[in-house]
């Protein structure tokens, strides 16, 4: 099978055709020729008004509840949603059912994913059974395909993180945290400040999340070894990253794409669609955070797919459960954030070169010989989603029929 691609401008700054509009010609999963007027009559052809094309993207952060909360997603539905929300990698979080902390569950994860055009990451768990306690075998994990350890949104002790970074040293294994301290606002829903105040609802501070941060990055100074942060939602979250990136350390972060898209302000119509985890905070909050994605400070930008039924979602605020089905959304919510903010290639490269950076993934340029691991899509185009065209088994997304900029025309 021979595709082209007709006309579209190439976003790729390690490539000579960056910036340029351009055919690609790919054959057998390689890009063969690059150039302009390219005629091949055998070949598929695409060819939209607007149309761009990046290295594949990376999606750093995707619940895929498979196994244990099938009802919610598979990682077929999953990854179906992941191919229309332009993602070329996925990285699947570790605390399913049973949670993922040995070697042959990291081999069913990718046993389940053979047929898909998207590449799943597993991650495994730092914990056996993700409780805290005893590191996982996170060497056998490695050798099994497993690109990182996290128990995510499971409390890490400090003794844990100890000795979890110092283990992963001897391998080079990344280690995933997410700042969090649960003893500081146990039982909060939203994001502490007048918001909260105003709906009688108790707040998560800044600190709950900037405690747990700092202490990681100290971990991280003191034993050595990979750090990435999850999600950051807070400017001083942002600060202390770009500190201790000048210290030199061996830290990344992002953070979750629909961040850009809401501030506490807009929970105050108590709608169980916006409650997340890390909560919206404010807007001093996301203009910090943006200002990170423009100087470097913040790597990527992730969907934090989080997919939850319906009757979990559809209830009174204070009961709902956290989460945004995001993954067929993060792009154009992004972009629709950040489109008058940051150039299309320092966008794309949130989804793109910086996520693989993360991971030290091998990833091709777009050049004529290299790979086609591609992302086609078109960042000028109004549209709304609807469950129609929904892949994604759960519909808890607060983006239904809302304007958003971008379109993605497929995965190559």
């Amino acid at each position: 099978m021979k595709t082209l691609i007709k006309a579209a401008l190439v976003i790729d700054s390690r490539s000579k055709h960056h910036g340029k509009k351009r055919d690609i010609l790919i054959e057998n999963q390689q890009i063969v020729k690059i150039g302009a007027n390219i005629t091949e009559p055998k070949a598929k052809v695409i060819s939209e008004k607007n149309l761009s094309v990046s290295p594949g993207w990376v999606d750093l952060k995707a619940f895929l509840a498979d196994p244990g909360f099938e009802h919610k997603e598979t990682i077929e539905s999953g990854l179906k949603a992941a191919e229309k929300g332009g993602f070329r990698y996925v990285v699947s979080t570790p605390l399913t059912s049973p949670v993922i902390d040995t070697k042959g569950q990291v081999e069913y994860i990718l046993s389940q994913s053979k047929k898909s055009k998207v590449n799943l990451l597993p991650t495994g768990c730092l914990s056996k059974k993700g409780e805290g306690k005893q590191l996982a075998d996170m060497y056998d994990m490695s050798k099994a395909g497993a690109v990182a350890f996290t128990d995510d949104k499971h409390n890490v002790g400090t003794e844990l993180m100890v000795r979890a970074l110092d283990y992963s040293r001897n391998f080079g294994g990344l280690i995933i945290s997410f700042p969090y301290d649960p003893g500081v606002n146990p039982g909060a829903m939203i994001h502490e400040g007048l918001t909260s105040v105003q709906m009688g609802m108790k707040g998560l501070s800044a600190a709950s999340e900037e405690i747990r941060l700092r202490r990681d990055i100290e971990l991280l100074r003191y034993v050595g070894g990979k750090m990435h942060v999850s999600l950051i939602s807070t400017a001083g979250s942002v600060a202390l990253i770009r500190q201790a990136k000048k210290d030199g350390l061996n830290i990344t972060c992002a953070i979750a794409a629909h961040q850009l898209s809401f501030t506490d302000e807009d929970m105050m119509g108590f709608d169980s669609a916006l409650k997340v985890f890390p909560p919206f905070r404010t807007k001093e909050d996301q203009k910090a955070i943006i200002k990170g994605l423009k100087d470097g400070t913040i790597d990527a930008i992730c969907s934090d797919h989080t997919p939850e039924e319906i009757e979990h979602k559809d209830l009174e605020f204070e009961y709902a459960s956290n989460g945004i089905s995001g993954i067929q959304t993060a792009f154009s919510a992004a972009l629709t954030a950040l489109s008058k903010e940051l150039e299309l290639s320092n966008i794309i490269e949130k989804f793109s070169t910086g996520p693989a950076s993360v991971l030290g993934i091998s990833y091709p340029i777009i050049e004529e010989g290299q790979e086609a691991s591609l992302t086609i899509f078109d960042d000028k185009t109004e549209r709304t989603f609807g469950k129609e065209e929904w892949e994604s088994k759960s519909f808890n997304s607060p983006f239904f029929h809302k304007n958003l900029i971008g379109r993605v025309h497929g995965i190559i």
